[in-house]
């Protein structure tokens, strides 16, 4: 799109590079902090697998090499995430892909996600009506509204972005203007938590869990999905353009289940989605497994992975 010739960060035309620098967003000058304790295991072994990520932005990836976890390390302060999300993050993602993606636009997909989304948690919501839903990460409430008239739930969105929640307001679904770290339940339970293409943006996925595993009646459900790295990264044979600053966790299946595991939820259902990136989670509360681990051969055939990508990427002038 162009207005009076001018280029901009959505305009197909301009090259990806171009449009991304027109979003002006200054990321090396953003307060960072170190991760010093790997999320799942404690380890502070790392090793470092990239040094810029999809966008060209300088930033260090690492993973955990006791059990493979990969985080933004440094990756930005909560604040700093904050004002990411409140006027960067969706101008950042549309001058990546060449189209507008905002609080409006996104709402068709959304509306998509939602019925397939329903289709898969249909079995477990039955007989739910009046039950607590709580959408973590609840975007434009879209989801949030879609489950309530479909099963009869009372909604509930939480997201730090303004002009999204504002969305959700409108749609009449109650609505928490907060990140879901810093967000306190105050004794208030949910019959099922839902958390939709977020918890890669969290900024502490061990802790999060765990406030979810509280919140949870011990009947109830939860369900969540990542956006799968090692889909990402074999998809775009190269690990730094599955890296991104707005994911501060790459998750795979090995680190994701033992996360569930180890904050007490059992897998019921296992779905992969069919855009071949995205693997969903349908969760009963269970007994925590504090031990639950990648095993050490899983570790080291991923880091085996990551290596032969790195040194057989077409952007190194080799693939085998």
């Amino acid at each position: 799109m162009r207005m009076n010739g001018a280029k901009t960060h959505e305009d197909v035309t301009v090259p990806r590079a171009e449009r991304i620098a027109l979003v002006g967003y200054n990321y090396p000058s953003q307060d960072k902090v170190p991760v010093t304790a790997c999320n799942l295991c404690g380890s502070d072994r790392w090793t470092v697998l990239t040094h810029r990520d999809r966008y060209d932005f300088q930033t260090q990836a690492t993973a955990c090499t006791v059990c493979g976890l990969t985080v933004l390390n440094p990756r930005m302060t909560p604040q700093a995430y904050s004002r990411f999300y409140d006027g960067i993050y969706r101008p950042l993602v549309s001058a990546y892909h060449g189209r507008r993606i905002d609080a409006q636009t996104i709402q068709d997909e959304q509306r998509v996600y939602a019925a397939e989304m329903e289709r898969l948690l249909g079995p477990y919501l039955e007989g739910k009506a009046g039950a607590g839903f709580l959408d973590v990460g609840g975007s434009t409430g879209v989801v949030a509204a879609h489950f309530a008239r479909t099963f009869g739930v009372r909604a509930t969105a939480l997201d730090p972005a303004p002009a999204e929640i504002a969305q959700a307001q409108a749609l009449g679904v109650e609505t928490i203007t907060a990140l879901v770290e810093e967000w306190q339940p105050e004794g208030r339970r949910f019959d099922v938590v839902g958390m939709f293409q977020t918890i890669d943006h969290l900024l502490d996925v061990a802790a999060t869990l765990a406030k979810l595993r509280t919140i949870i009646d011990e009947n109830g459900v939860f369900v969540m999905d990542i956006l799968d790295f090692r889909a990402m990264y074999l998809r775009a044979w190269s690990i730094e353009g599955a890296i991104k600053i707005d994911h501060p966790f790459s998750l795979v299946e090995a680190t994701t289940e033992a996360f569930l595991a180890r904050a007490g939820f059992a897998i019921a259902r296992k779905w992969y989605h069919p855009d071949g990136q995205h693997i969903a989670y349908v969760c009963r509360p269970s007994v925590p497994d504090l031990q639950a681990l990648p095993s050490p051969d899983w570790v080291n055939r991923f880091f085996e992975e990551v290596r032969y990508i790195q040194s057989t990427s077409p952007a190194r002038g080799f693939r085998a």
